[in-house]
């Protein structure tokens, strides 16, 4: 248990952070399991739509620190490749 007044008040702004982070992953999986359904559909067009809106909210991600660049990378490549094979 936080004892210094310093300690307390990280404690605090560990809560915060870690739900303003929990809301951010929450909405970006959101982006990426609609594009999950569209690829699934079949519908090239939805799909790629659907990929569209998921990239800027992953990179969003990417530089407020929730996820690795390079995991933004990989997830965006495996998400276009997969559209592109819809064709």
């Amino acid at each position: 248990m936080a004892n210094s007044p310093q300690a307390k008040k990280r404690a605090r702004q560990n809560e915060k952070r870690f739900a303003v982070n929990k809301a951010r992953r929450s909405r970006i999986r959101t982006f990426l399991r609609k594009a999950e359904e569209a690829i699934a559909s079949g519908d090239k067009d939805a799909a790629a739509e659907a990929v569209r809106a998921a990239q800027p909210e992953l990179m969003r991600g990417v530089t407020k620190g929730v996820y690795h660049k390079n995991t933004a990378s990989r997830k965006i490549s495996r998400l276009t490749a997969r559209v592109k094979a819809l064709g």
